[in-house]
């Protein structure tokens, strides 16, 4: 995995805490709860391409 899919990690994360912010300003829990989820993803995925890189190195 490259640098590509780094940048698409951080996208990610950053779509989710957009999401995560918008439901808490509307409310909605439910898309708060997408966004949490979303960032968490993210975060996994960025951890997998750290460990990728020290193994690599």
């Amino acid at each position: 995995m490259g640098l590509d899919d780094k940048i698409s990690n951080k996208g990610e994360e950053l779509k989710g805490k957009a999401k995560e912010t918008t439901g808490k300003a509307t409310d909605d829990e439910q898309l708060e709860a997408e966004g949490k989820g979303d960032q968490a993803g993210a975060n996994l995925k960025q951890a997998g391409e750290k460990v990728k890189d020290v193994f690599k190195g």
